[in-house]
């Protein structure tokens, strides 16, 4: 409801879903963990022309809570691997949910766009700003505030019963924590997919699970060495950029011009 930067973008990250769901739940450690979990899922999610394979918003506000009632029923602790490999199989199977929420909201957005086109044909320009900023509200409410509202509602009831369904030690549960653990690839390949143009572009991406893996530096330390290496590509390539716009001097140009003269 606050836009696409805003709303979409931002509030609806899983990280920041994490923080708002532990707040509401009461229990921001085990928010915040499965809001990290879900996020290396959708760390590179963007929706080109309105096409999306998953929508975080269900993600962060239904898959987060949901996920946070089983690790709690389950009896997990909230920053372990099983605990985020739970997170990430419930954060994907409402994310797909979602995109069918998400797809609803623009269909009903149609119908105010078409209210629009008809007040411009009328002159009535200073409409658009309710049709902009006040109609999509009720899209929100209806495809979003509502299913959101009611899935939480009875997703208590529906993990308790998953509980005594599955067990931890049977092949279903086995399974769901395995494919769990294998999500965080998609998220890696997707951001890969985005910034790798050639061969050589890996190296850099691999110094950071290097460092984390033999030097054991958490995520700040390679953010801070990354942005010592970035500031030297970029003074780099400023050097570089002026050697390539300095003039040419041609001693055969010279005798030319004076010859001319």
């Amino acid at each position: 409801m606050a836009g696409s930067s805003i709303g979409n973008y931002t509030l609806g990250r899983p990280l920041v879903g994490g923080l708002v769901c532990g707040l509401v739940l009461g229990d921001i450690k085990t928010g915040i963990a499965c809001g990290v979990a879900m996020q290396l899922v959708y760390i590179a999610l963007v929706t080109p022309g309105g096409t999306v394979s998953a929508d975080v918003r269900a993600v962060s506000y239904i898959g987060i809570p949901l996920a946070m009632v089983a690790i709690h029923s389950q009896g997990l602790v909230a920053t372990s691997g099983t605990a985020a490999n739970l997170a990430k199989s419930m954060g994907t199977l409402v994310g797909t949910v979602g995109t069918v929420l998400f797809y609803g909201t623009a269909t009903m957005n149609l119908l105010w766009q078409h209210y629009g086109w008809k007040q411009i044909d009328k002159g009535n320009f200073k409409s658009l700003y309710f049709v902009d900023w006040g109609l999509p509200w009720i899209s929100h409410l209806v495809f979003s505030f509502l299913p959101t509202l009611i899935m939480c509602k009875l997703g208590a009831s529906a993990v308790t019963a998953l509980k005594s369904a599955l067990p931890m030690d049977g092949i279903a549960m086995k399974t769901l924590f395995t494919v769990g653990a294998m999500l965080p690839c998609v998220g890696i390949a997707i951001l890969l997919k985005q910034i790798v143009e050639k061969p050589t572009d890996f190296i850099p991406f691999f110094v950071g699970f290097t460092l984390a893996a033999s030097l054991k530096l958490n995520l700040v330390s390679c953010a801070v060495i990354s942005l010592i290496f970035a500031l030297i590509f970029y003074e780099l390539e400023l050097v570089l950029n002026k050697r390539s716009e300095a003039p040419v001097t041609d001693g055969a140009n010279d005798d030319d011009d004076e010859e001319d003269i």
